[in-house]
């Protein structure tokens, strides 16, 4: 195993919310015996907090497995994953949850440089916890796919950057990047606090991930000279006074090789863009109880304590589709 594997392995199984764990036996009891693995990210693992949407992506052994509905089994095996919506609990403040469905072998697939889409390394690449998994087997295909994720980002963006560059030049522009994949224009403080919320972790990750690429002839990386590290970014310049990864790295590759792969991330990154702009209309569709997230949102946006009937759920569109239509003639909604 490589040193990378080792840190991944690692931190997925790390401690972590129990309304994690609470809402990962939920979906097992959903969805029973398919699923493999149940791995937590996000926002609330960033921010260790259960009061907003937590997030899951739940890897299957088949759709068929768990969808009694064909047509939901074969649009997410078309377009995966199918994203899925939870609350647990009867009271004012319910754990809720997004969690996305998607087969073990879709899930390894896209975390590796061979995906067109980012959206599995672009998540996987950061930390993580794997709060079930059924067996060794699965974990250890969990590990290496996140792991791969790592290494598919420190890949693609170090062909992006000048030859010398810095920890947060490297994150910060796989951010971005592949922010935009998804039509997403984040702000630039969001890029920086993601990155900021782990700046050791993501320094020592880097290194390890060049190392791996370098060893497997992809790129070739040269630690700078001590006295450019008074140049370094004020985060960089933080981890290399507290640990013993360097602050910047320096990767050579030849001009036909640079070009290629920069060429190779316009192609994905186009094709990228159709794919989600599809998954987007996809999951208008397949968005499972839907109404409950709508009504959370609104009152966390817009400070209205408003909350979908039985009967609405039961029928969003046909009942609970005109209640947000009245909510946004009266302007309670922008």
């Amino acid at each position: 195993m490589s040193a990378l594997y080792d840190i991944v392995d690692q931190e997925l199984g790390q401690p972590t919310l129990a309304a994690a764990r609470t809402v990962a036996d939920e979906i097992r009891r959903r969805h029973g015996p398919a699923v493999a693995a149940v791995v937590f990210y996000g926002s609330c693992l960033r921010q260790r907090t259960d009061r907003g949407v937590l997030d899951f992506y739940v890897l299957v052994d088949s759709y068929r497995a768990v969808f009694t509905s064909r047509v939901l089994a074969v649009l997410n095996a078309v377009l995966p994953p199918n994203v899925l919506y939870l609350e647990v609990g009867d009271g004012p403040h319910p754990l809720r949850a997004k969690y996305a469905v998607i087969s073990m072998r879709d899930f390894v697939s896209g975390a590796s440089a061979r995906s067109v889409h980012a959206i599995i390394w672009a998540r996987f690449c950061q930390p993580a916890r794997l709060v079930y998994s059924r067996d060794q087997a699965s974990r250890s295909r969990v590990v290496g796919a996140c792991a791969e994720a790592v290494l598919t980002l420190v890949g693609r963006m170090a062909a992006l950057l000048p030859a010398r560059f810095q920890t947060a030049e490297l994150w910060q522009r796989g951010f971005r990047e592949t922010y935009r994949t998804e039509l997403r224009a984040e702000q630039p403080g969001t890029v920086q606090a993601l990155y900021r919320s782990a700046v050791e972790r993501y320094s020592q990750v880097a290194e390890h991930a060049l190392s791996e690429l370098r060893d497997r002839g992809q790129l070739v990386r040269v630690v700078p000279e001590p006295g450019r590290a008074a140049q370094g970014n004020a985060d960089d310049r933080l981890v290399r006074k507290r640990s013993a990864f360097p602050f910047a790295w320096q990767v050579t590759l030849s001009d036909r090789q640079r070009r290629r792969l920069r060429r190779d991330w316009k192609v994905r990154r186009a094709l990228a863009k159709g794919r989600y702009a599809l998954w987007l209309l996809k999951s208008g569709l397949t968005f499972d109880d839907w109404l409950p997230y709508v009504a959370w949102k609104i009152s966390r946006h817009a400070g209205l304590a408003w909350r979908p009937t039985d009967r609405q759920r039961r029928h969003p569109f046909l009942l609970g589709g005109p209640a947000i239509l009245r909510l946004l003639v009266r302007r309670h909604l922008r």
